[in-house]
């Protein structure tokens, strides 16, 4: 065996450039927030340092809203073990699966009390939550497109009985019927231009493509279908050639959505005989493929849907037959004090998609919910996903449910009270540093708190972070660095920072996050000569 000389030896693992994400660890470093975690329980993570050493950090992140119950839930991770001890299938695809269907019948259950309904929902799994969104956009295509599909061909059958009719001298085509399709300008023409037109109009208008809605300030994702969705435009532009583009809402302009579904809307022509004339009819298109939301935006800020918005899209969309999709992925499963935080706002979604928690931090699972009456059982067919419905993740979530369901919904009422302990918290701060800290916003344990412009600090690090787009991570930083506490802003609004713990959240640890906040409003407000801690180097 030829050995290797000293100098041809392999670099040091530390030495050897990152072919994971490298870029994305860059920008970490910068931030210093390149931690490895190498061991994880409760509301904690453990930190290996440069040199080695392990010290504990408090997780307000929560995995992006995952773990409502925490790293490692004792009861979950037990059954984890007893799951693959028991060598349950992962990979049984294309046959039946129980265990989806107890845990479709358990949601059921929850959704069924929540929005007081007997109506079922029926389930599509998949693996995240972007995933289920694809899931709804691309079933909530298939019933639109279906829907047109019937109307054209009756209408149809309707024009061509009345060329028929005309045709055969059994009816006529009075003027005030040729007006009203002529070309705009021009006098109107014979019964086949008549015709002609009807269909020409109504082929025009059924090949338009969908309209999505979705408010200003949403996310709900970063695959093909679900990025058109996410008003950040730096997540979303760059791909728009791909898929159908979507029209963003004003939340806080009472009369726009009304507005744009009238601009957006058009109607197919129909012609019937009836007296020995052909009279005109017309018909709603449907265009609209839905409208999408999260009751309270996760990525845009922390921001609860106005409830005269909501007010708004329930009236608006049930005119223009417009179905509304629920995004739950980070706002379900009890995180906000209610297994649907829409249930407040008087939502009833069409569609619902629950992630994140609904797999307790050890399995990858989502779901799309799909509202009986709107349901296309074709849809199964045409839509699949490796891992959706397997044993382990199936059965990972009812014992989730289980769990927070149990005694009458104590992790419910538990988020609740933590909750409104941590916001009393973030409120006082901001009582007290009002130069610095702009708002105070959510619900149980999904909280934002939104610090003012920071371009000009007195901080000359803070001020040219702030205007590089990148003062929420500067922040996070130094929580990490300098007191051991983990969070991040949101994506797509950077100077808002999450605070999404667990269940298992501790009055110590509610007093660890003011200390840290306190610290960094002092230092941005320019009291302390000193600046936010940085990564070494």
């Amino acid at each position: 065996m030829t050995q290797t000389s000293e100098s041809e030896a392999p670099p040091a693992e530390s030495a050897v450039t990152p072919l994971a994400e490298p870029h994305l660890q860059a920008v970490l470093a910068s931030a210093g927030l390149d931690a490895e975690y190498v061991a994880a329980w409760g509301n904690t993570l453990l930190r290996r340092e440069a040199d080695g050493r392990e010290h504990p950090v408090v997780d307000y992140a929560g995995g992006y809203g995952s773990l409502l119950l925490g790293h490692h839930h004792p009861e979950l991770t037990a059954y984890a073990r007893q799951l693959l001890a028991d060598r349950v299938p992962v990979h049984a695809q294309f046959s039946v699966h129980p265990e989806a269907d107890r845990l479709a019948r358990a949601l059921n259950r929850v959704i069924g009390r929540e929005l007081g309904t007997d109506e079922p929902y029926f389930a599509i799994f998949a693996s995240t939550g972007a995933e289920a969104i694809e899931a709804a956009l691309k079933h909530a295509e298939m019933d639109r497109v279906m829907r047109l599909r019937t109307l054209t061909e009756d209408l149809a059958a309707g024009l061509a009985e009345a060329r028929a009719a005309v045709g055969a001298g059994r009816a006529n085509v009075p003027d005030a019927v040729r007006h009203r399709v002529a070309a705009p300008g021009a006098l109107p023409g014979g019964p086949q231009e008549l015709f002609d037109r009807v269909e020409a109009h109504n082929a025009a208008v059924a090949a338009r493509p969908p309209v999505f809605l979705a408010p200003e300030g949403s996310f709900h994702g970063k695959l093909v279908g679900s990025v058109q969705l996410t008003h950040n435009e730096g997540y979303r532009l760059p791909f728009r050639s791909l898929a159908a583009q979507a029209r963003f809402v004003p939340t806080d302009q009472p009369g726009a959505l009304r507005k744009i579904v009238d601009e957006e809307s058009a109607v197919l022509y129909g012609l019937e005989v009836a007296d020995g004339e052909v009279r005109l009819t017309e018909h709603p298109a449907p265009l609209f493929g839905a409208f999408v939301l999260e009751p309270i935006q996760g990525e845009g800020g922390i921001r609860e849907l106005p409830a005269a918005f909501a007010a708004e899209v329930r009236e608006v969309c049930a005119e223009a037959d417009c179905p509304v999709v629920v995004d739950e992925i980070q706002s379900g499963m009890g995180r906000t004090g209610d297994f649907l935080a829409s249930r407040r706002l008087g939502l009833r979604g069409d569609y619902y998609t629950l992630a994140k928690s609904l797999g307790g931090g050890l399995a990858k699972i989502s779901v799309l919910l799909v509202r009986g009456s709107r349901y296309r059982g074709e849809f199964e067919l045409v839509h699949s996903s490796t891992f959706a419905k397997d044993a382990y993740s199936s059965l990972i979530a009812l014992k989730v449910l289980e769990l927070i369901e149990a005694d009458s919904g104590a992790v419910y009422r538990t988020a609740a009270r933590l909750g409104e302990r941590l916001l009393a918290m973030l409120e006082a701060i901001r009582a007290d540093y009002p130069d610095v800290v702009k708002d105070v916003r959510g619900r149980g344990l999904m909280l934002g708190m939104e610090f003012h412009e920071q371009s000009r600090a007195a901080d000359p690090a803070v001020g040219q972070a702030a205007r590089a787009g990148l003062f929420g991570y500067l922040v996070a930083g130094h929580l990490l660095t300098a007191h051991s506490i983990r969070t991040f802003p949101t994506a797509s609004a950077p100077e808002t920072l999450r605070f999404e713990p667990s269940v298992l959240l501790t009055d110590a640890e509610i007093d660890q996050l003011e200390t840290a906040l306190r610290d960094v409003c002092d230092i941005v407000r320019g009291q302390y000569r000193r600046p936010l801690a940085l990564p070494a180097g």
